[in-house]
């Protein structure tokens, strides 16, 4: 992976050097600490896992490209530029172990999942105070299984193909902070969504309920973030019982539906205000911030890919043709407010759901909120009954009337109950990351766009390939087959 360093980078120093001493001479770098003095404080403990939140925010990573890549191999964008560095391999399926996006995201990957490590083993023996030490090991663990989730629906075939008994991700759960051997084979899917639930189960109770202030809420996981995710994992995984149980801990049997407990999350009467400054809100559950001293990149912002000039470069437009969901206005109709994120420039039409320069004056990224919970919640007791459950047309009818209140969905049957929601998780969702999930949890194949023709659920390239760093430096590990 080539991520391993003996000493720690700190993301702040500050420390206040005292009388004159020999320490004073020869101080510690607070910005390069060893292991051994990174966790004796809290303030320092602190910085570690404010480290942990920063790789898994890298721009290559969770913080901008990964949500464009799982969102373009879908059907509702259109390559515009062909521009090899800006994930055009990506949406028309022609990807190789030595590609840019492959190397990179999981390089990204891995050093956030080591960075989780380091802070996890850290914490084990550090002597500050026991409720920050365990709360913070939670935030850690939270977002490692996060990390190995999202590495999971690009490089390994989904949970729904074998029942978790294809080929997964090697499992590096040890901090490695020398250098030493790379060798690790790769564990099944199965094996891997079991420590991804097993680090959200032991994240849940150990996680603070609510944080120190609202912008908190938003920036760092609490109880609702891990509960939410959970019943992002298990949809994945179509364990819907699962998703049921865990969505019934922060939403109500009935309307109005607001978390009882910890952060009172809820849906907003505004989709735009959930997408505007200051992006701190009750309907965010999990965002990643960034600001003109911490960006993400001018080609890892999402505004890069999705904005026309002057504020992006208007690699993708939206398809408003054929099998784009811009373009079945009976199932999205004109009146639905989440249209007005589209903007028309030129010929094409364009995404403005983070319409700032990622390069200048970054909008913050998206990794879960509350609607997602309630369709999540809506699909899963769709899936274990049999018509028209009233509970499941609620919820998805909470998520549409907001933003379009002339609309209230009726279908007739089980199937079309569950095909609206689909549907929604599309309109909702635009540019939010979640359709390839959407795509391969259920063994669809990637629908034809523009002059890509669809991909099938068995061809090599429904995933990616292993990159080729990893395959030099670890010989344990095997490629996906057709690469």
């Amino acid at each position: 992976m080539n991520i391993k360093k003996l000493y720690i980078p700190l993301l702040a120093a500050g420390m206040l050097l005292g009388a004159c001493s020999k320490e004073k001479l020869e101080p510690v770098p607070q910005t390069s600490l060893p292991p051994s003095e990174a966790f004796t404080t809290a303030t320092r403990a602190l910085q570690q896992l404010n480290g942990v939140y920063s790789a898994f925010k890298n721009g290559q990573f969770a913080g901008g490209r990964v949500l464009v890549y799982q969102d373009v191999r879908g059907e509702d964008f259109l390559n515009l530029t062909n521009n090899g560095v800006t994930a055009f391999l990506t949406w028309n399926f022609t990807v190789t172990p030595t590609a840019n996006e492959v190397q990179n995201a999981w390089s990204a990957g891995y050093a956030a999942i080591n960075r989780a490590n380091v802070v996890i083993d850290g914490l084990a023996n550090s002597p500050i105070d026991a409720a920050v030490r365990t709360a913070y090991i939670g935030e850690a663990k939270a977002l490692r299984a996060l990390s190995y989730f999202t590495l999971l629906q690009l490089y390994a075939r989904p949970y729904a193909d074998g029942n978790g008994s294809q080929l997964g991700l090697p499992l590096r759960l040890q901090a490695e902070t020398n250098i030493g051997s790379q060798d690790l084979a790769r564990s099944t899917v199965a094996e891997v969504y079991t420590q991804i639930l097993k680090d959200l189960n032991e994240a849940e109770p150990a996680v603070l309920q609510t944080h120190a202030n609202p912008t908190l809420n938003a920036t760092r996981i609490h109880r609702n973030t891990v509960i939410a995710l959970k019943t992002r994992v298990y949809l994945a995984m179509g364990r819907y019982a699962d998703v049921i149980t865990e969505a019934n801990k922060i939403v109500p049997a009935s309307a109005p539906f607001v978390a009882a407990s910890g952060v009172p999350n809820q849906l907003l009467p505004s989709i735009a205000t959930v997408f505007a400054p200051p992006y701190v809100n009750n309907e965010v559950m999990f965002t990643l911030p960034f600001t003109t001293l911490d960006l993400p990149g001018t080609q890892n912002g999402l505004g890069h890919y999705y904005n026309p000039g002057p504020n992006g470069n208007g690699d993708f437009t939206l398809n408003t043709t054929g099998n784009g969901i811009v373009a079945n206005t009976t199932a999205w109709p004109t009146t639905d407010a989440r249209r007005a994120f589209n903007i028309a420039s030129g010929t094409s039409t364009f995404l403005r759901k983070w319409p700032n320069n990622p390069g200048s004056a970054p909008d913050w990224t998206p990794v879960i909120r509350y609607a997602e919970v309630l369709l999540n919640l809506s699909e899963a007791i769709a899936r274990t009954t049999s018509g028209v459950d009233a509970r499941s047309l609620a919820l998805l009818n909470a998520v549409r009337r907001r933003s379009d209140a002339t609309v209230t969905l009726a279908p007739a049957t089980n199937a079309d109950l569950i095909s609206a929601i689909l549907t929604e998780r599309r309109i909702e969702f635009l540019g939010e990351g979640l359709r390839t999930m959407d795509i391969t949890r259920l063994l669809q194949p990637f629908p034809a766009k523009g002059s890509v023709s669809a991909l099938p659920a068995t061809a090599p390239q429904y995933i990616w390939p292993i990159p080729n760093p990893e395959l030099i430096t670890n010989k344990a590990i095997t490629q996906n087959t057709g690469y």
